[in-house]
């Protein structure tokens, strides 16, 4: 065993023709479900915005890209005509093919290691793993079909559709993870993004958009352009959380401030083989390592993160202690405050600029999203290691490790 953990720590630490590596990363503005920038906006339009910032960015020819893998969760018929037609619009050439997929909470992370695995496998050079989710126009009781009598009958199938915020609820109480707690880690969630935002720190991930907008007051619609996370609230401490009312259940601890909002947004991810960056000359910013699925029991959904970082951590040969940055989604306060605490991660360590407490988590999104955030913050700090997770519906963790270049 430990020689396969030295091999792998070769494999993650020093350059070689046949990784996989991202050249280019970028993402939108979150804008607030049914009242933000991005309200009145179709998914698949976002996300051709995305697209399109990817070429701009990275100056490659869009006939190199020869996979588009899309996560998005709402989307009906899972989003798969509207994203290839976006690929059209965004100028990739009819050779680029496109895939949707959904894997919940964590479909823009699966995409990113799906092209990542196409890379490894041989069966392309380029690919874009990217994610977007339109909560204003999609979301909604339809997101979930009636079970049969044979699924209710089974107690895990039936769990699976158990809404979150009630098993979180309940998996809070049963942890006893206080509000006081959760509502500290919000507030710094939000004060972090504060800071970031004022400091410009998200102006080289986020690609301003101009979009078409229903003033709900008038009536009057414009185009405005979209620049900047618009759920991020200055002046929030955990004294101000404290008065909201509980959103599940009357001596409940979670509420609309220590959760993530509900958004829009797209994110998009260039990936390629080392040899091939060199090649075309592409500057290349941080490489993919691998990435870990886990299940855990439906009602137990918050704890993916506990059981799926350690799991990346260890195929890519590194302690937790190695990595510098983790992304970790705030689905709830709860449930990333209970992962890392009970894997011993300083909590400096975790979402350096806020969260999806504070600037929103649009489903399909989030993971692709966290791969720019991570990869700029590293950067920016000149740190190296990082590591993004997230629970998943239905109970599922996932988690990807990521090096900066």
């Amino acid at each position: 065993m430990h020689v396969i953990q030295i091999q792998r720590r070769n494999t993650y630490a020093v350059a070689n023709h046949s990784q996989v590596v991202v050249t280019a990363c970028c993402r939108s503005a979150f804008t607030k479900g049914g009242k933000g920038g991005f309200k009145d906006t179709p998914a698949a339009d976002i996300m051709a915005g995305i697209l399109k910032a990817i070429i701009d960015r990275s100056k490659i020819n869009p006939a190199l890209v020869e996979d588009i893998c899309v996560g998005t969760v709402l989307a009906p018929g899972g989003g798969a005509t509207e994203l290839r037609a976006a690929s059209f619009v965004a100028g990739f050439p009819e050779t680029t093919a496109v895939r949707s997929l959904n894997r919940q909470c964590s479909s823009g992370l699966q995409a990113c290691v799906d092209v990542a695995n196409q890379i490894k496998a041989g069966m392309i050079d380029v690919g874009i793993g990217a994610g977007v989710e339109s909560m204003s126009l999609n979301y909604g009781p339809g997101a979930v079909a009636e079970f049969s009598e044979t699924f209710e009958a089974n107690t895990e199938a039936a769990n699976c559709k158990v809404p979150m915020g009630v098993l979180s609820e309940d998996m809070a109480k049963d942890l006893k993870i206080t509000r006081a707690d959760q509502d500290a880690f919000a507030a710094s969630s939000y004060q972090k993004a504060v800071r970031a935002q004022r400091e410009g720190l998200f102006n080289d991930e986020i690609v301003p958009l101009k979009v078409k907008f229903q003033d709900l007051k008038t009536g009057e619609t414009k185009e405005i352009t979209v620049t900047r996370d618009d759920g991020v609230r200055d002046g929030i401490t955990a004294e101000s959380l404290a008065k909201i009312r509980p959103a599940f259940a009357a001596d409940g601890s979670i509420h609309a401030g220590n959760a993530s909002q509900i958004s829009d947004g797209a994110a998009a991810v260039l990936l390629m083989r080392r040899s091939t960056a060199e090649k075309l000359g592409q500057k290349i910013i941080g490489k993919y390592v691998c990435a870990s699925i886990v299940g855990v029991k439906p009602l137990l959904m918050g704890q993916g993160p506990w059981k799926a970082i350690p799991k990346a951590n260890e195929l890519a040969g590194i302690s937790k202690d190695d990595v510098d940055i983790y992304e970790i989604n705030e689905a709830f306060a709860s449930q990333c405050l209970w992962s890392a605490n009970q894997l011993g991660i300083p909590h400096e360590k975790i979402n350096p600029k806020g969260g999806a407490i504070a600037f929103g988590h649009p489903l399909g999104c989030t993971g692709a999203r966290q791969v720019s955030t991570l990869l700029y913050e590293l950067k920016r700090t000149g740190k190296k290691v990082g590591n993004t997770s997230m629970c998943v519906g239905t109970g599922m963790g996932m988690s990807a490790v990521w090096v900066a270049e």
